[in-house]
């Protein structure tokens, strides 16, 4: 598969992509409670999304990423349904952090609880993304690893008053 199929599997850097999205919850909560009720309207740059944004974006995206998974394992060949994060996300300025972090720790425990079951051929599964193109069920679960990382060095960034990783 071309590198391109995963615009986040940089930041995995040999990582296991199923201990990282384990072990995703236990850090947004440490994060969550560190940023505190002040630090949720924190942002690391000006223009970015605050940290409560990203906690929404988060969520969305675990809904989203636990559809394309099962679609994945139960469509031969699935066509993975593309969205825009940013008109999502016009929608999160009324949403709660605390909703957003349950939310996200309930659907990856579901989604968690899934991937635990599949056997080694599950992750050979292939699927198309109109943007990306061919990829594997394998390089879905890469991606959302990956993601994961992505958004947590801007958590930290947040936390820490400084630059993401």
């Amino acid at each position: 598969m071309p590198s391109d199929t995963n615009p986040y599997g940089k930041f995995l850097g040999g990582q296991d992509p199923l201990q990282v999205i384990a072990r995703t919850p236990e850090r947004l909560k440490e994060l969550f409670t560190k940023l505190g009720p002040n630090g949720q309207d924190k942002t690391y740059a000006p223009g970015k999304w605050s940290a409560r944004e990203i906690l929404c974006h988060l969520a969305d995206c675990e809904i989203a990423f636990g559809f394309r998974l099962r679609q994945t394992l139960a469509e031969p060949d699935h066509v993975i349904q593309p969205f825009d994060q940013e008109l999502w996300a016009k929608r999160y300025a009324h949403l709660d952090g605390t909703a957003a972090l349950s939310t996200f720790v309930a659907l990856r425990s579901w989604n968690m609880a899934m991937l635990k079951g599949l056997s080694p051929e599950d992750f050979d599964v292939p699927a198309t993304h109109p943007e990306r193109g061919r990829m594997t069920f394998r390089t879905i679960v890469e991606t959302i690893g990956g993601h994961d990382l992505n958004h947590i060095g801007q958590l930290e960034a947040i936390a820490l008053n400084g630059v993401p990783k």
